[in-house]
């Protein structure tokens, strides 16, 4: 049977994730790692991921998701790591489902507390069960407050077998050298210590912590304790302001890619794509590409967003003109007089940080990696 030609693809590089992570391991070696791999790995593939970072000297501590459903299907590969379910349950019956096969919720409100006691009392075993205690140290989003933190865990721990981790999450990490994102880490940081004391003074109970995710493991040596969170950094891009995923020593896992389908003439003057958003200073060649926001490419980048284009020459280094349509996007071909139809031409990955096309399109490579979709190929080496 003919194949139709793959139109726009992304290569999944394997042994750049295991490296992001040996970094992880290098700059935090007295932590245990809890790989995030929630949203099918940041849109790199769950699977993939999980068995990938699995295999490798560096032992996993828990994998983290953000959904049941995440979680439920993570259990079904069968690769022996606990799971961690960061948005934890919000019914009885997800609790059950939660208990029923080993995944460790976080206890991130007080209702959820309740429904632990309610299910507890009824019919669940607690033999080795791990909770995971949410404070909201400021970033107002989940957790709890000192106060019930104190209570959950009075309430929780008189249950048989059950073990505990202190977590919380930082709001500003990723902008560190910012005065304003110091001074919300350094009060996000005391709350935490405040709590973890209160713990201790109260309970008796040293309780391991958890805090740094990507920012936090590469710039906060002080919150890496006793778990580190990394997310983002393992895919190769930089949760860092200012600073790409290759300017600290990350490398790209996705590389995505299509092709050229045809090259044309515009004089000076005349303009392209949809409502004329780039007319021509000059007579220029230009591309058109065989991907667009169906795909996932963003419509928000704009005119002079970076791409490169692999030609007989080699690499070049060009950049989008036009708005980027559903299907294509436009590139400026003026300066590659060899560009030839079929020629791939790189969207960001190897040799283009994603973190460069991110800026240029006014949002984060996070946003990137999770919107690439089912209509591109995917191969992983």
């Amino acid at each position: 049977m003919t194949k139709s030609t793959k139109r726009a693809w992304t290569i999944i590089n394997l042994n750049a994730l295991r490296k992001n992570l040996a970094l992880v391991r290098a700059l935090c070696p007295e932590s245990r790692i809890i790989p995030v791999i929630k949203s099918n790995a940041y849109g790199h593939g769950m699977e993939q991921a999980a068995r990938a970072l699995k295999d490798t000297d560096t032992r996993i501590a828990t994998f983290a998701v953000a959904t049941l459903e995440e979680a439920l299907e993570l259990k079904g590969l069968n690769l022996d790591v606990p799971i961690l379910l960061l948005s934890g349950f919000v019914s009885a019956e997800e609790l059950a489902l939660c208990m029923e096969n080993e995944i460790e919720p976080v206890i991130h409100s007080t209702y959820q507390v309740e429904l632990l006691e309610k299910q507890w009392d009824l019919e669940l075993s607690t033999d080795n069960r791990r909770l995971w205690l949410k404070h909201n140290s400021g970033m107002n989003r989940l957790g709890m407050t000192t106060e019930s933190c104190l209570k959950a865990y009075a309430k929780l721990h008189e249950y048989p077998g059950t073990e505990f981790v202190l977590m919380s999450h930082l709001a500003c990490a990723g902008d560190i050298e910012n005065s304003d994102s110091q001074e919300i880490t350094a009060r996000q940081m005391d709350q935490f210590k405040q709590t973890y004391k209160s713990l201790i003074e109260a309970e008796r109970v040293d309780l391991p912590r958890s805090i740094a995710a990507s920012a936090g493991i590469l710039t906060l040596p002080d919150t890496h304790l006793d778990y580190v969170r990394p997310g983002v950094m393992l895919y190769g891009s930089s949760p860092l302001a200012g600073s790409t995923g290759e300017e600290i020593g990350l490398q790209p896992v996705m590389t995505l890619s299509s092709r050229l389908i045809a090259i044309n003439q515009v004089s000076a003057g005349e303009f392209i794509g949809y409502n004329a958003s780039y007319v021509c200073d000059r007579d220029t060649l230009v591309g058109v590409v065989s991907i667009g926001y169906g795909d996932g490419y963003p419509r928000s980048a704009a005119n002079g967003t970076p791409v490169l284009v692999k030609t007989q020459s080699g690499i070049n280094r060009t950049r989008l003109i036009g708005r980027v349509s559903m299907d294509t996007i436009t590139v400026d071909l003026t300066e590659i007089p060899d560009a030839c139809i079929n020629n791939e031409v790189i969207l960001w990955g190897d040799d283009l940080c994603a973190d460069e096309v991110a800026h240029a399109a006014g949002t984060i490579a996070y946003e990137l990696f999770c919107k690439v979709t089912q209509r591109v190929t995917f191969e992983y080496v």
